[in-house]
């Protein structure tokens, strides 16, 4: 097999892709719809988070930082997901490819630390109401968003410096999107160094933020069974959603690396398409409806603005 230097390879070819006849546009259509949703439904919220001041707290800026993750990660996987469900060749360039692995992944990990750090609001809100605006200062939300943006970055634009020189032998990647153990997987020498860095950061990022979510939720939980019926209602309030999205995510996250890391050639390949698409998809569509259905401000102003278009 002969060995090639990454750099000259000009595209990868995504072999998940199968033919389905004429059933490809009714996928498209499918796709194409959630897509839309999903744009619609975030840009609404960021729109009405910003333009009204009643709403310039930290948990709803926290919010906000996370509906614009949202319309990232979907838009660095709908629109080439698109064109690849009509075209009749699954091929994709591979510069284009590691920027969709830049997004996919920088994506996940935003996605994570911004769940963490709305757990670590939602702890001060409770555990210590009378301290909250003096702890949350303007300031540390802005250092809070930006480590929660700017970690990730950083982490994968060292990881592709890592693997995009790799010497390939293969350019097939067994996914409909490109991500980067299906990249290093096709490399000749040995990739441990990169296999090392990746596990490093992935779990550092996942453990890192599993244990600030779980520490404060157990001082909520701490705080609720000793605190008032009112204590009680407004933790429950404010943290169902939370936790909704928190496990949603996690789900779709935990399939997908145990899929990049481990054979689930024993899982049929229709499901394997589904939870790999996942995490993607499914936070992105399930987090702006759920925080607009539950969180009563956010409600109330959308109703507002409905009932006004509707006028």
């Amino acid at each position: 097999m002969i060995m090639i230097n990454s750099t000259q390879v000009s595209y990868f070819t995504l072999a998940a892709y199968f033919d389905t006849g004429v059933l490809k546009y009714l996928y498209f259509m499918i796709m194409m719809s959630l897509y839309v949703f999903i744009v619609c439904a975030n840009v609404l919220l960021i729109v009405v988070i910003c333009m009204n001041r009643s709403l310039h707290e930290p948990m709803y800026l926290f919010l906000c930082s996370l509906f614009v993750n949202e319309l990232y990660g979907s838009t660095g996987l709908f629109p080439f997901l698109l064109v690849q469900i009509l075209s009749d060749i699954h091929t994709v360039s591979a510069s284009f490819c590691f920027l969709q692995i830049y997004c996919v992944h920088s994506y996940g990990a935003v996605e994570y630390l911004n769940l963490a750090v709305m757990s670590y609001d939602r702890y001060l809100a409770i555990c210590y109401p009378l301290q909250y605006n003096t702890r949350m200062t303007s300031n540390k939300i802005a250092m809070l968003i930006a480590v929660t943006w700017l970690y990730p970055c950083f982490a994968m634009v060292v990881l592709l410096s890592l693997t995009s020189p790799l010497q390939l032998c293969r350019n097939i990647i067994y996914k409909v999107y490109c991500d980067t153990h299906s990249v290093v997987k096709l490399g000749c020498p040995s990739t441990s160094e990169i296999n090392l860095y990746g596990l490093i950061a992935t779990f550092s990022t996942i453990f890192g933020a599993l244990l600030l979510i779980l520490y404060t939720y157990m001082k909520i939980l701490k705080v609720c069974f000793s605190g008032s019926q009112q204590t009680r209602q407004k933790a429950i309030s404010t943290c169902t959603p939370h936790l909704a999205s928190l496990l949603n995510f996690s789900f779709g996250a935990s399939f997908e690396i145990l899929q990049s890391r481990f054979n689930m050639s024993s899982v049929p390949n229709m499901l394997r398409i589904f939870l790999s698409l996942y995490f993607l998809t499914c936070p992105p569509l399930f987090n702006p409806v759920l925080y607009g259905l539950k969180m009563s401000k956010i409600r109330v102003i959308c109703k507002s603005l409905i009932s006004n278009v509707d006028y």
